[in-house]
Formats: structure tokens, C-alpha cells, sequence
């Protein structure tokens, strides 16, 4: 009896260490890395698989680290830079940096890293404040054909699948994609503040960032990119509502380049177990996602063709980045002001000249003050260009221009550099068909 008890006891305990091995952590530490604000899709992403992973027994930490800017293409450069090799951390990424990649011409690219998996896919939602005189999608297609510049549209970073889906309404609706006036924000957080805050006309985000809003009642939905709509959500889809666009974000998970064979399937395994797990299941409820896991070759030919429909989609819209050497292919308006500046500097130059010469001499500080002024000029123009507006920007660089030949009639200049200015908005804007920043004076434009 007490060899047969010694025994049971040896079971037991080689049992409990059994379980105790099965149960321990495939990572004492695995970091996440979100390439955008906190407060937007990769963010919440990211920390639901933190939150996912730790409960789950997958991971004993998973910190997250938000590194924002320029469509998560920052946070891919640093992520190359600094990462490789590292078996130890994974970036979330999706169509949104797929779509910087493309639009800023990044020398960097997803084929860069290691696609472990692709993860969910969400609907976008389109939104007015509450207290908005748009009241339906009818009212925003109206506004937009009538004056497509004076409709500003918040979302994410440029080229994202938020500004494709602006491009993808206003070419259904019949209006040019390249007039849709698209302001991106770094994080969801920002946009929706600016939404909010009435900056922007209408905001367009996942239906995860704006459902709380939504159901708060600070917002209202216009519409869903859904092909159908959802259950439990009274939002009508883009289609049943004459707008004939069906559109889904998709977001991924990717190691640095030149990790081991070994950690890669360690990461793919612990991913695979995340998602299989009962806590991520509640979590794609919870969120609204789409379960869209898809690991292996199936999803290498799944990020090509994703690659090729997104130049697609952003050339049409003309959202890509002109090539930044020489003046080929350069937009008229930058061209138009290149070529102005180069006069006006020319005539300032001369006259500079004419005056050294003449029989009244000037002091050197006289003599360098209409370069002074003209430079002045350029400056605030560039800064004030896009947050200000192109009529508030121009005006300021006649007014100093107009200054630096003739400083005797301040008023009457000022008076001629607004009419100039927005008669130049009008002419680009509406018979040549440029997407000009409107700014401050967007709706009135």
C-alpha cells in the first residue's frame, strides 16, 4: 500500500508539472507595436491583443508601443531599422499602410517584412456631428455636387482606406475624385475630436472607433460600407441608398525581417492559438470585426493582389505622389507659383540694380528690403497654405510681393490680393478641376 500510494503520488505530481508546462507562456515578453495615434483601429488592435494574449496565458506581458505618422510608414522604417532579427515583437499593419506605401512612394514596403497573419476586416462608417445640417447620405450627395470643395472629409492618414473610400463615393456620385477635399489625421483619436469639434464636414473611420459615439447620440451615421446591413446596428448601407460602393479595411500582423525559422512559427503558433481562443472570439463580437484569419502562401498572394486593387483604386483617384525629381508631371498651380516666384524674384533683383545705380543712392538696408519682404511672402505662404486655405495663403504672398515693388498703398493691395487670390481659387478649382486647400473659407468657396 504505501509503494502503491508513493506511486499515485508520483503521478500526481508529474500531472501538476505537465500542466504547468502546457500552461506556461510561449513569450515572458512580447512586444506590439502600433504604427499610428492611440485612439484608431491599429491602436485598439493592438490592445486587444495585449489584453487577448495576457489572459489567455500566451504571453506574461505584451506591452504596446504607438509610433504615429505618414500611414504607419514611420513606424515601418523604424520597425526595419531597429527590429530585425528581433523574435520578440510584432507590428500590426493593414491596407491603411498599404495605401502610404503606395501613395508616398515608400522606400519601404510590406514585402520588406514577414506577414505572419492577417487578422480581421471592418465595415467604415460615415458620420456627422448630431447637430450637423446634413441629416442623410441624400443631403451629403447633394452638398458634394453642388460644391464638391466646400464638403471636408476627416479620417485617417493619407492614402488609407478612408480617403480611398471618400475618392470611391464621390466617383459614384458622379463627382471628379480628385476634387474630394480630404483632411488625414495621424490617429483615430485626432479625427474623431475633429469631427466632434465641427472642423470637418463629415468623418469617416471603422465602425469600432465610432459606434460609441454613435449609439451616445454625438453622432449621426449616414451610412455603412457594408454589402448588407447589420444586425443590431439601424445604420442603412451605401447601397441601398443609390451609392453603388461596397468597401471593407483589413487589418494584419508582420515580423521585422530576418527572424529565425524557429521564432517565426513560435510567433505564427501563438497567433494562431490567440484567435482560436475564447477571449478573441468575444472580442471580434465586442468590436463588430470580421473574422478574416488568414496565415501562409494564401495570404502572400493575398497582400500581391491587395497591392495591385490599391494603386488601382489610388490612381484613379489621383491620390498618388507625383515623382518628386525635375518638373515632369508636375501639377499646373505649383508650376504656375514656381514660375511666378522666379519672375517676381527676377523683377526685385533688377530694380534692386537699377536703384545702385541710379544718382540717388540707398542705404544697404533699404536696398535689401523688398528681398526681405518677397521672402517673407514665400514663407508664410507655405505655412499658411494648408491650414489656412490657398486664398488666405496667396493673398498674403501678393500683399508682401506688392509690398516689396510699392509700400505706399498697404489697404488698396490687400483689397486687390484678395480678389486675385480667390478669383485664382475659382479659375483652379472650377474650370481647371485642381483640389486646391479651401481652409478656413472652404464652405464659403
Amino acid at each position: 500500500m504505501i509503494n502503491g500510494h508513493r506511486i499515485c503520488g508520483y503521478v500526481a505530481i508529474a500531472a501538476a508539472l505537465g500542466a504547468t508546462l502546457m500552461a506556461a507562456p510561449a513569450f515572458d515578453q512580447l512586444r506590439l507595436i502600433a504604427p499610428a495615434a492611440p485612439g484608431g483601429g491599429w491602436d485598439q488592435t493592438a490592445r486587444v491583443m495585449q489584453q487577448t494574449l495576457q489572459r489567455a496565458g500566451l504571453v506574461r506581458i505584451a506591452p504596446v508601443e504607438n509610433i504615429p505618422g505618414a500611414a504607419g510608414t514611420i513606424g515601418l522604417a523604424r520597425f526595419l531599422g531597429a527590429e530585425r532579427g528581433n523574435g520578440g515583437v510584432l507590428m500590426v499593419s493593414g491596407l491603411i499602410m498599404l495605401g502610404g506605401i503606395v501613395m508616398h512612394r515608400s522606400p519601404v514596403t510590406l514585402r520588406d517584412v514577414v506577414p505572419i497573419a492577417r487578422l480581421t476586416g471592418e465595415y467604415e462608417v460615415i458620420a456627422v456631428p448630431a447637430v450637423s445640417p446634413l441629416r442623410t447620405l441624400a443631403d451629403l450627395v447633394s452638398a458634394l455636387k453642388q460644391r464638391p470643395e466646400a464638403i471636408s472629409w476627416g479620417g485617417g492618414s493619407a492614402g488609407g482606406s478612408d480617403q480611398m473610400l471618400a475618392g470611391l463615393i464621390a466617383d459614384a456620385t458622379g463627382v471628379d475624385p480628385r476634387r474630394v477635399n480630404y483632411i488625414a489625421f495621424s490617429g483615430g483619436g485626432e479625427s474623431l475630436s475633429a469631427v466632434l469639434g465641427g472642423q470637418v464636414s463629415v468623418g469617416i473611420n471603422g465602425l469600432a472607433e465610432l459606434e460609441p459615439q454613435i449609439e451616445a447620440g454625438t453622432l449621426r451615421a449616414l451610412a455603412i460600407s457594408s454589402g448588407a446591413r447589420l444586425s443590431g446596428l439601424d445604420v442603412p448601407t451605401l447601397r441601398e441608398q443609390g451609392v453603388d460602393v461596397e468597401f471593407e479595411n483589413w487589418r494584419s500582423l508582420v515580423a521585422p525581417p530576418g527572424v529565425s525559422a524557429d521564432d517565426r512559427r513560435r510567433l505564427e503558433a501563438t497567433v494562431d492559438t490567440m484567435v482560436r481562443s475564447r477571449e478573441w472570439r468575444e472580442a471580434l463580437q465586442r468590436y463588430r470585426w470580421i473574422d478574416r484569419y488568414l496565415t501562409g502562401p494564401e495570404l502572400a498572394r493575398f497582400l500581391d493582389r491587395e497591392e495591385q486593387r490599391t494603386r488601382d483604386i489610388l490612381r484613379k483617384l489621383d491620390a498618388t505622389d507625383r515623382e518628386s525629381t525635375g518638373l515632369t508631371g508636375a501639377e499646373p498651380y505649383p508650376l504656375f507659383v514656381l514660375i511666378g516666384l522666379f519672375v517676381c524674384a527676377g523683377a526685385v533683383v533688377f530694380e534692386a540694380r537699377r536703384q545702385r545705380s541710379s544718382a540717388r543712392p540707398q542705404s544697404a538696408l533699404r536696398a535689401r528690403g523688398p528681398i526681405a519682404l518677397l521672402i517673407a511672402g514665400v514663407v508664410l505662404h507655405l505655412l499658411l497654405a494648408e491650414r489656412a486655405g490657398f486664398v488666405i495663403a496667396t493673398a498674403v504672398l501678393f500683399w508682401f510681393t506688392a509690398r516689396a515693388f510699392d509700400d505706399r498703398h498697404p489697404w488698396r493691395d490687400a483689397l486687390i490680393a484678395l480678389a486675385v487670390s480667390t478669383s485664382a481659387y475659382l479659375l483652379f478649382a472650377r474650370v481647371l478641376q485642381l483640389t486646391l486647400p479651401g481652409g478656413v473659407l472652404a464652405r464659403l468657396l
